[in-house]
């Protein structure tokens, strides 16, 4: 090699005139010198992959500074590659099925595995906003510049067939709603409400984010509000509040707009002898109360524990099977959620959730411990109305791994009613809401289908969040209705309540999705060409993202790194298909974006300091 012939240039004079004046040919094998590259970045925690790589027929060497504890980087540069293997074979076709071999290993995230670290199971919604963390980039203020909303410039996509018309009633403009903790789509049911002539008082809970009441989704328009009133320490005080509030108008319903307002409105709709679910069930919002009361009732739910000290439920972690999930009895979202996969990481992140503020506001006062079910994860959005229960569609998320975090949200899909799936999911989700004495308004169902058949996440007695991105594909897919439109029903329109389909029509009007775009690279934007090819595609309808010129992107491993969510429709499914294909192309091509230069220079491997050589001893 160049290291001998280099010696003997310098030392044996007769050697070097032996040496050829170019490597003899044909080589007496086949091989190449590997520089991995690495898809994921985290603490260490083992190397499977080098034990793999070690064992490959082509195997000479591995070159590496990678040992448990370091810390491994996404993969830009020769200085963040984790390492060089050497690979070499007298069959050319085997050291190309080694190559590819290795190749594999590094898309799937197998070279190696990482320390844990906090996991969103719950899909994106403006209840993980808070002021503590970093702007959510996928949904902003609307009254902040950085908002970017763009809409088809096709009035068929967002029409989709006549839209249902809404009668309200001849007093409407005397009279006044109250949404307690309107945020999320709970905007869009005040929207609703104030479309029909009624006007809408906010009534806003205790210790709730002064971050959070800012909070408008971009669908939702400019806010407004007859009055606001505080939610008081005794109920008889903010049923006072609330009648001052409205003066002369009459309070007609109290709606619940987000899951923070749940107990609250409960207790004022039924103090006031208004369209309730009162509170003879106590604690409906109590995620371990759920469980508890369908079990009773004989249908499937999960293995749990919960409790205010480590003791009450250490013995269920210690017998449980891992992963198990942990978070707060009553959190919102993926507020404190977390995936733990050992006794220990459970028991830090146990007493974690007791030294952190909520999302809504206050302190955590019991976390919750479950089994992690398998299976898809579908929501059941329905609408109540005196115990009758309409459905107006059925979801199953799409997550996927991705960035080296096991759940990233890549969209919701529509599941039409006549499909298995939804047969099975509906008659359990409306068997929930009865147990549950969920008699009135909105609910948002998340239920897993597990190999022994459904099994409640949780139930959530308001509105489907995620800021109401979905509600155009909605009214798209079912001719005009979504489940904002049928919440406001059934408070306010019984004829109309009455008249909308138990379940949604089928074969919906067109073919949609909400696809939650996805980042694989990171750095400045200085261009967003991505943008514009997402508007030209056929099945473009709505897209609202938070980056533009100057932002900031990372890697999406979260709902916090989440960079927009784009809603496609197209009455030819194939149209459809082949626009999500384009987009999840550029995504992977990083064609979404322009990025600002670093900088980073690129530098031979050899002037890194590699702890760690392994080579073949056999070869």
């Amino acid at each position: 090699s160049q290291v001998e012939a280099s010696v003997d240039a310098l030392l044996d004079p007769a050697a070097f005139e032996l040496l050829p004046d170019a490597p003899l040919g044909p080589f007496n094998a086949h091989g190449l010198q590997v520089h991995l590259v690495s898809h994921s970045a985290g603490e260490v925690t083992s190397m499977p992959g080098f034990q793999v790589m070690k064992h490959l027929p082509s195997f000479v060497s591995l070159s590496t500074n990678v040992t448990v504890g370091s810390t491994v980087e996404y993969t830009t540069s020769l200085s963040t590659s984790p390492g060089v293997c050497v690979l070499m074979n007298k069959d050319e076709s085997k050291l190309n099925k080694d190559l590819g071999l290795l190749r594999y290993l590094e898309e799937i995230n197998a070279l190696f595995d990482y320390k844990t670290k906090v996991e969103s199971l719950a899909r994106p919604t403006a209840a993980s906003y808070t002021k503590q963390q970093k702007r959510n980039s996928r949904v902003d203020d609307m009254e902040k510049p950085s908002l970017v909303r763009i809409y088809s410039n096709d009035p068929k996509l967002t029409r989709q067939g006549m839209l249902m018309k809404r009668m309200t009633t001849i007093d409407a403009s005397k009279e006044v709603v109250v949404v307690v903790d309107p945020y999320s789509t709970g905007c869009l049911v005040v929207n609703e409400i104030r479309s029909r002539g009624y006007q809408v008082i906010a009534c806003w809970t205790l210790g709730f984010s002064e971050e959070m009441k800012t909070h408008t989704p971009g669908a939702a328009g400019e806010m407004k509000y007859f009055a606001e009133v505080d939610e008081q320490e005794d109920l008889a005080d903010t049923v006072k509040a609330i009648y001052e509030a409205a003066g002369k108008l009459r309070v007609v319903a109290c709606i619940a707009g987000g899951e923070a307002g749940v107990d609250c409105a409960d207790e004022v709709s039924e103090r006031m002898n208004l369209r309730t679910n009162g509170t003879h069930v106590a604690n409906r919002r109590d995620k371990k109360i759920q469980q508890e009361l369908i079990r009773d009732a004989g249908m499937r739910s999960v293995r749990q524990a919960a409790g205010s000290k480590w003791e009450h439920v250490v013995e269920f972690l210690q017998t449980e099977h891992y992963p198990v999930v942990l978070k707060p009895t009553d959190s919102a979202g993926s507020d404190g959620v977390k995936l733990c996969h050992n006794i220990e990481e459970a028991k830090q992140h146990f007493h974690h959730l007791f030294e952190v503020e909520a999302v809504n506001g206050g302190f955590n006062t019991e976390v919750l411990c479950q089994e992690f079910l398998r299976g898809k994860e579908y929501v059941v959005d329905q609408v109540s109305r005196d115990g009758i229960h309409k459905t107006s569609m059925v979801w199953v998320y799409d997550k996927r791994p991705a960035n080296n975090s096991a759940f990233v949200y890549f969209g919701m899909v529509p599941v039409d009613p006549n499909s298995m799936e939804a047969k099975i999911l509906i008659p359990y989700a409306r068997g929930v809401l009865d147990v549950l004495g969920v008699n009135n308004g909105p609910s948002h169902a998340e239920v897993i289908l597990t190999p022994t058949g459904p099994c409640l996440v949780e139930m959530n007695v308001r509105a489907h969040g995620g800021d109401g991105n979905w509600r155009s594909l909605a009214r798209g897919l079912t001719g005009g209705y979504s489940q904002v439109e049928v919440t406001v029903d059934s408070y306010l329109d019984k004829k109309q309540f009455s008249i909308t389909p138990n379940l949604p029509p089928t074969p919906f009007r067109a073919s949609g999705q909400e696809v939650i775009l996805v980042s694989y690279s990171r750095g400045r934007v200085i261009g967003t060409p991505g943008y514009d090819i997402i508007r030209d595609l056929q099945s473009f309808v709505y897209m609202e993202t938070g980056i533009k010129v100057g932002s900031f992107v990372e890697r999406t491993v979260d709902l916090l790194t989440g960079i927009g969510s784009v809603i496609l429709m197209h009455e030819d499914i194939s149209v459809l298909n082949a626009d999500i294909s384009r987009v999840r192309e550029m995504e992977l091509n990083n064609d979404l974006f322009e990025f600002e230069r670093s900088g980073a220079m690129l530098t031979n491997a050899s002037q890194r300091h590699l702890s760690e050589i392994i080579v073949c001893d056999d070869f």
